[in-house]
């Protein structure tokens, strides 16, 4: 029943949020990391490797890296300390993603449609998701995304097919944006309940047809 269902999404005449198909994208980061530059944002400089002197030589140029999961599956955002070298003979059987630090605020942009919704996370965390895991907070608040890059945010969800999209990004101090993902299937309530932004009715609304 579930294969039938989900196979007739894929080609039902109706609004769908999200076909499987789009939401492929996801599955792999530095894929999608492609897509994303295609549109005009600015991403991390990453490094994935199975080569643990090549992430050594990594870190030493950018001073801070994170690391984290390359596919879909979701994974803790976690910090390359000096102490976690001595087991990067792991990567040699499981290729890792890393990624340079960004220092700035995190933003979470829902796209629903031409509808945009932003949240401002204040956090000393590295990933604010699991903010009471690293003994910090995670403050959530609306946020009012500058019209360009609001548009720059609803072009990159249309180009990858999904009408509904939680994209991540981060803007520094001097105010350069950086794109990290998109996610197809967002756990919006979580920002909602924080902000109180009519997230779950834009979306009710659009698979309504209401325009």
């Amino acid at each position: 029943m579930t294969e039938t269902l989900s196979r007739w999404y894929e080609i039902a005449p109706a609004r769908v949020v999200n076909r499987t198909a789009a939401m492929g994208s996801n599955f792999s980061k530095p894929y999608q990391v492609q897509l994303i530059r295609v549109q005009g944002l600015a991403t991390p400089e990453p490094l994935i490797t199975n080569d643990p002197d090549l992430v050594r030589e990594f870190h030493a140029r950018h001073g801070r890296v994170i690391y984290k999961s390359i596919s879909g599956v979701r994974s803790i955002v976690k910090s390359l300390e000096p102490g976690d070298f001595h087991r990067l003979e792991q990567i040699r059987w499981c290729p890792t993603q890393f990624q340079e630090f960004v220092e700035g605020n995190d933003i979470r942009v829902h796209v629903v449609d031409s509808k945009v919704f932003a949240t401002i996370i204040l956090s000393e965390a590295t990933d604010y998701r699991y903010a009471h895991r690293q003994g910090r907070e995670a403050e959530l608040q609306p946020f009012d995304l500058p019209e360009e890059l609001a548009k720059k945010c609803i072009r990159l969800a249309r180009a990858l097919a999904l009408p509904f999209a939680g994209i991540d990004l981060k803007i520094t101090s001097d105010r350069r944006v950086y794109c990290f993902e998109v996610n197809p299937s967002p756990a919006f309530s979580y920002y909602e309940s924080h902000t109180g932004q009519p997230i779950a009715r834009a979306v009710a609304e659009y698979l309504a047809g209401v325009d």
